[in-house]
């Protein structure tokens, strides 16, 4: 069986989605209309601009869904999934390419999403650590101990784990996590602290927007990050697409639920092959490749 996989951010780079607007006349149309619809040129953004400019949430999340979900769309009936997954920002991608979402609804949200979440992140600063080298739940119990906003926020792989909160919070928790024998601890240069509780604000605006959009019953299931498991069930998706920006991103339990349901080829859809690393990590027999 056949998972498609979308990733999220931090997979971006200059010239992204360039060869799928030169070279398909549908890419071309798709990336002119995203340019409608965000009100300014991310296309000169993504092709050619600077990493300061693609590192801006704003411009950020959606040239990462572009250049996934016009890529999947490009596949056209070589497009066959048995079920997707995306990684945070990428579920809204894995929602447009199993027809949950249209291309225009999902572009609105992710622009909407991505100005909530730097808006939250302006209001208070926090941030977010890599942990490597330790077990989910040592990780879990020390974070358990800290007086301060700081909790486990995506689980990437076996032995990574990044974390967020506040500042203090991280601070306290990578000095813990070393005593602890993690092998690493990774500050990350990030706006703020995705998938915390401080998301709260940009969590409650982005369910306005999703409440008030059409979802439609997918073609196959996707898998959910709040919870790992399979939906197809439209106002379900829904009420996990907005837990998803205070809930921690379950990648290592996504992973092990699609290979245990019959996953036996994972195809990265967008830029980079991150996820493909991550699964390998999961089950280093699994076959991966890029779409």
């Amino acid at each position: 069986m056949k998972a498609y996989i979308f990733p999220g951010q931090g997979a971006q780079f200059i010239g992204m989605g360039k060869e799928l607007f030169d070279n398909s006349a549908l890419a071309k149309k798709l990336f002119e209309k995203a340019n409608d619809i965000l009100g300014f040129r991310i296309t000169d953004l993504m092709f050619s601009g600077t990493d300061e400019d693609l590192r801006q949430t704003k411009v950020t999340q959606p040239a990462i869904f572009l250049h996934s979900v016009i890529l999947a769309l490009t596949l056209g009936d070589k497009f066959k999934p048995d079920m997707v997954a995306g990684h945070s920002l990428g579920e809204f991608s894995a929602l447009v390419a199993n027809k949950a979402l249209a291309f225009e609804d999902g572009l609105r949200l992710v622009a909407a999403r991505a100005y909530a979440m730097q808006k939250a992140c302006e209001a208070e600063p926090s941030t977010m650590a890599a942990i490597l080298g330790l077990e989910d739940k040592i990780v879990e119990d020390i974070l358990k101990t800290i007086d301060e906003i700081v909790i486990p926020a995506n689980y990437n792989s076996p032995g990574q784990l990044v974390i967020s909160g506040s500042v203090k919070g991280v601070e306290i928790a990578c000095e813990k996590l070393k005593e602890a024998g993690a092998r690493r601890v990774l500050p990350l240069k990030v706006g703020g602290a995705f998938h915390s509780p401080l998301m709260e604000p940009a969590r409650i605006e982005l369910a306005d927007a999703i409440n008030s959009t059409n979802f439609n019953k997918p073609i196959c299931p996707v898998y959910q990050n709040v919870n790992a498991k399979p939906e197809k069930e439209p106002d379900a998706i829904k009420k996990n697409l907005i837990a998803q920006l205070t809930s921690p991103v379950r990648w290592t339990q996504t992973a092990k639920n699609m290979i245990d349901d019959g996953a036996t080829l994972f195809i990265e859809v967008g830029p980079g092959k991150v996820l493909q690393g991550l699964v390998k990590k999961v089950r280093n027999d699994i076959e991966t490749m890029s779409a």
